[in-house]
């Protein structure tokens, strides 16, 4: 029979073909009269279905080819409304998502909207993305014949199908900071998950080994160019998920105009360089971006990189197609002030993972990115959260014993209390630190002089490699930056480095 997804193109088909709802005639009276009718018979089908009769489905297939006869009829007409239609089709939509077979057991409710598309299942929003990202070259038909993209999909779904999953909820919780973005500058959202999930998987604080930073992973030149940098405060607004995603609007919107609004060739100079998609723009002009001149003449990692974002972004609009489901979570953004000073670290302990499958670490990380895990944040600070884990910083952290115990697990120190043997050769100071007696306590292995300095100069260089970044290699370390850079002569903001150079490791905790 004719699938609902079908049926939903032919629905955007005609919101594309149509610029204004016309008002509506008796002209068209009788037409919607059948429309509405053929609904009736599709909706009591699937009734009789769902109780059993296998003979429904005859009688489902029949009422949406009728339909389907009906639009194309309306979309031949000149001043046919075609909202009416995509009214008809959302319905439809929407009652078979909410099928009683479609619900899991000991539910009491149906699967939510979002599930249905995580763009909350809004038809207009739909029409929309959909719409953008069409925009005069078909694009659900390229992503159905499309090998390299088909190819994406089946990656996404199978080995990278929990990463798909994780960057859909850290997405959810920073939606409402970083889709509005999207919104003003006239930009299809599923675009912006299909970037966010390629490049960060939704992890607001990744950095690369060549030192692109934030959820859309901006060099930091190419972030200065569109707003981003150090603040007065000091912090890189690379890891703030709403100033990234006004960038990259940006960005992407300057590539729209230079490239004439091709998507592929956008997203390849996101990857794989502006410069360098604008000459395989202009050199292959007139021939898809898939044929040999243009797509094999880029390099391997951004012929990876296009297919997945595509594909990304069409998994965001079409999840159930493909029997792939977004969890059901609440992520009404709040926000609450600190009743004591207290840390991300702290937070994440005391709060619990109620409501949440992996706890609240990442999503506060996210909602807060100028602050470290370890940092002590003092009180009367405000911090963005959803809703949920206000109530829960109420209940479980502000005082009693579940404050206690993640007040008393971050006093802990990492090192073992020395067990105390009589004789000479244990004595210690017993006004010495903790650290100290477990330094006096620890055997010493025995090293030549020649062994000890090279063990010493393992330790405090390092040896750059190819694609190293000093904030990367600052990371992996524990170092203060400014100190790295300082001890090194690096200046900032761009800590040039070669490979095969050596570094002092100073400032740093290994």
């Amino acid at each position: 029979m004719p699938s609902i997804r079908n049926s939903l193109i032919i629905a955007l088909a005609l919101a594309l073909g149509s610029t204004a709802a016309s008002a509506k005639t008796d002209k068209f009276a009788p037409l919607f009269q059948q429309m509405d009718a053929a609904s009736q018979r599709y909706r009591e089908a699937q009734v009789q279905l769902q109780n059993g009769d296998d003979t429904a489905m005859v009688r489902m297939s029949k009422a949406l080819e009728d339909i389907e006869d009906l639009a194309q009829q309306c979309l031949k007409q000149k001043g046919c409304e075609a909202t009416r239609v995509i009214t008809t089709y959302e319905a439809l939509l929407k009652s078979q998502d909410m099928a009683p077979d479609l619900v899991e057991a000991g539910e009491t409710s149906a699967e939510p909207d979002h599930a249905i598309s995580p763009v909350l299942a809004s038809s207009p929003e739909a029409a929309r993305s959909m719409q953008l990202l069409n925009d005069g070259h078909a694009f659900d038909k390229m992503v159905e014949i499309n090998e390299p993209i088909q190819a994406a999909i089946r990656e996404w779904l199978t080995t990278q199908r929990s990463f798909l999953i994780d960057s859909w909820e850290n997405y959810q919780y920073m939606r409402y900071l970083m889709y509005p973005e999207y919104e003003k500058a006239g930009l299809p959202e599923a675009l912006l998950f299909g970037l966010m999930a390629k490049e960060s998987g939704g992890k607001v604080h990744a950095v690369s080994r060549s030192g692109a930073s934030g959820p859309l992973q901006f060099m930091y030149g190419t972030g200065a160019r569109f707003g981003l940098g150090k603040d007065a405060t000091g912090f890189d607004t690379r890891f703030d998920p709403q100033y990234a995603a006004r960038a990259n609007a940006a960005y992407i919107n300057e590539r729209f105009r230079e490239l004439n609004r091709n998507i592929e060739y956008t997203v390849a100079a996101y990857n794989g360089g502006e410069g360098r998609a604008g000459r395989l723009f202009v050199q292959n002009s007139g021939q898809s971006f898939w044929s040999p001149q243009a797509y094999g003449a880029l390099p391997p990692e951004t012929r990876d990189y296009v297919p997945m974002v595509i594909a990304a972004a069409w998994l965001f609009l079409h999840p159930k197609q493909y029997g792939l489901e977004f969890p059901h979570i609440d992520t009404t953004p709040d926000q609450f002030a600190l009743a004591r000073d207290t840390s991300i670290n702290e937070l994440t302990i005391c709060l619990g993972n109620g409501g949440s499958r992996d706890g609240w670490f990442r999503v506060l990380r996210n909602l807060n990115p100028r602050y470290e895990p370890t940092t002590i944040i003092p009180t009367g600070t405000v911090l963005r959260a959803p809703k949920r884990v206000t109530m829960l910083y109420r209940n479980n952290c502000m005082q009693g014993p579940r404050a206690e115990m993640a007040g008393q697990l971050m006093r802990a120190s990492k090192y073992v209390v020395p067990v105390y043997v009589p004789g000479p050769e244990a004595a210690m100071d017993p006004n010495a630190s903790l650290a100290e007696q477990v330094e006096a306590a620890t055997p010493k292995p025995a090293h030549s002089r020649k062994e000890r300095k090279e063990r010493e100069k393992k330790v405090h260089e390092y040896h750059v490699r190819k694609g190293d970044s000093l904030l990367a290699i600052a990371r992996e370390h524990s170092c203060d930056l400014t100190v790295l850079a300082r001890a090194n002569r690096l200046k900032g903001p761009s800590y040039a480095l070669r490979p095969g150079q050596r570094l002092k490791l100073e400032g740093c905790e290994d």
